[in-house]
């Protein structure tokens, strides 16, 4: 059964950042999120992949408290355990994590899930088993994630038409290939290097979301 969770809204997918702390050039990454949440990201997703779980857990309560500052939903990559420490609003796991099934038992009803999926099938049993919304891809070549496996448009197409739940298109979009998703039946896109390896994070979110709503309107 899908969850009934009602805490994952369409629009609060429009823009989806998942962090990075590769371009952080002397920066702190709550600062780099700060000027993500101020160019107007509406979802916000800690991915981390080499900090410690004690330092993780911290980076966790301070990230969780600014996008509630900024009334954004705030999830955690794969780990489940800082997700459930912190009080996230959720989680968000990929094929090879812990099943949505055993994530939802873990979280409760309340909180977010979100799945990474590739064809039909997987995303079909990821509604099936309690995720709130999905993320397909790589729609685009990404050099974010080394073990990506590019999507089509007309997988991704497919995937929308087949569930209920609301879906994200998420590897190697850019403000110059966003168009490109026009009519895929997507609700949002998430990206890293689009805005947080940009000079200019919050000028470079503004225009993202400016040119997904005018996909959006296309489609």
């Amino acid at each position: 059964m899908r969850s009934v969770n009602t805490a994952c809204r369409e629009e609060d997918l429009l823009l989806y950042a998942v962090t990075d702390r590769s371009w952080l050039g002397g920066h702190t990454l709550y600062e780099q999120a700060e000027r993500a949440l101020k160019g107007g990201v509406t979802f916000v997703q800690l991915r981390e992949k080499t900090l410690d779980e004690a330092a993780f857990l911290e980076e966790a309560k301070e990230i969780q408290k600014l996008c509630a500052r900024y009334g954004v939903p705030f999830v955690i990559n794969d780990n489940v355990e800082i997700a459930a420490a912190v009080n996230a609003d959720g989680v968000h796991v990929g094929q090879s994590d812990m099943e949505a099934l055993d994530v939802r038992r873990k979280l409760g009803p309340d909180k977010i899930i979100g799945v990474s999926a590739q064809t039909v099938e997987q995303a079909l049993k990821a509604q099936e088993h309690g995720a709130d919304y999905l993320g397909v891809g790589a729609v685009f070549p990404t050099g974010s994630k080394a073990d990506a496996v590019e999507v089509s448009h007309e997988t991704v197409k497919s995937i929308c038409e087949a569930v209920d739940i609301p879906v994200i298109a998420i590897g190697g979009i850019t403000k110059e290939n966003v168009k490109e998703l026009a009519g895929c039946g997507i609700c949002g896109i998430a990206v890293i290097s689009a805005v947080f390896a940009q000079e200019d994070i919050e000028s470079a979110a503004r225009e993202l979301r400016e040119r997904t709503e005018e996909m959006l309107r296309e489609s």
